[in-house]
């Protein structure tokens, strides 16, 4: 099974629509939605969900009042502020130090799990699919990319799948470590902008960091032609194989509003020049 990780040094270049559109077009495929910040492949999927998993990105304090004796030490050690005067721990404020439980003379206050979110395996019309729900200003999200990347590979194998197709996420943090490291090839989606160039160098360092083989998909080629010339001549310059052009084409938040991928439409430019794509991605994935 080879695994490819569809990625983008910042956000709105296209990353999930150029994702949803390959879903159609590679065959025998575990789909993994590793965005899990803000995942909206599911939007474009319609997933139907064979299981859930809890997820806990770490733990939060409780103050058992049975045994508390209010003598104001946890509240003089915490450095969030997150217990009140009258020693109730506030979760939203609660990072989960500890320091509060340590120092409890009562052993009043547990150290509990912290609901964070769950994971699911789903189902699609394009095949099976691993994708999750992080509450919002959770953490430890590239720890739930680990657990959901491991139970996509293990499940695809399991199925016989011939590739694995991962969304990730945008930008260079800790999900984006989670989501490339050991993956076959490495495509980063970027826009002829000022912007996305930087971005996608900042992307193309962590790739080189992970040895991790990358690849360019300029999306939206078209809105500024000669800045899309500069990324190619500074591809050729860095020997990375741009593998797709795709021009900009409002059939894409057609697409959305019907929660489809867009070669679901059936645009004959867009088709041929995903088909490409696909292809250039198929070669150069099966040379690993």
């Amino acid at each position: 099974m080879k695994e490819l990780v569809v990625i983008s040094g910042k956000g709105g270049t296209g990353k999930t629509s150029i994702t949803g559109a390959l879903t159609t077009l590679m065959p025998n495929t575990m789909l993994a939605d590793c965005d899990v910040d803000a995942p909206d492949l599911h939007l474009l999927l319609q997933p139907h969900i064979q299981k859930k998993t809890p997820f806990s990105g770490g733990k939060v304090a409780r103050i058992d009042k049975s045994k508390c004796t209010e003598c104001g030490i946890c509240r003089e050690v915490c450095r969030f502020d997150a217990i009140t005067p009258d020693y109730v721990v506030e979760e939203i404020s609660c990072e989960g130090c500890g320091v509060c439980v340590w120092n409890c003379p009562e052993n009043a206050i547990a150290f509990e799990e912290r609901d964070s979110g769950e994971w699911y395996v789903s189902t699609t019309r394009f095949g099976d699919m691993v994708h999750a729900r992080l509450h919002p200003g959770e953490e430890n999200s590239g720890k739930l990319v680990t657990q959901m990347r491991q139970a996509a590979r293990e499940l695809g194998k399991e199925k016989g799948a011939d590739y694995m197709l991962v969304d990730g996420p945008p930008g260079v943090g800790c999900p984006v470590i989670s989501s490339i490291g050991g993956a076959d090839l490495l495509l980063i989606v970027t826009e002829p902008t000022r912007s996305a160039i930087h971005d996608m160098q900042r992307a193309l360092q962590l790739a080189q960091h992970f040895k991790v083989r990358a690849s360019i998909c300029i999306n939206k080629y078209d809105l500024n032609e000669e800045m899309t010339r500069e990324i190619e001549k500074y591809c050729q310059a860095n020997d990375l194989p741009v593998l797709g052009t795709i021009a900009f084409n409002k059939e894409f938040v057609a697409s959305q509003i019907k929660g489809k991928a867009v070669l679901e439409l059936d645009i004959p430019e867009l088709k041929s020049a995903f088909q490409l794509l696909f292809e250039n991605i198929r070669d150069m994935i099966s040379k690993n």
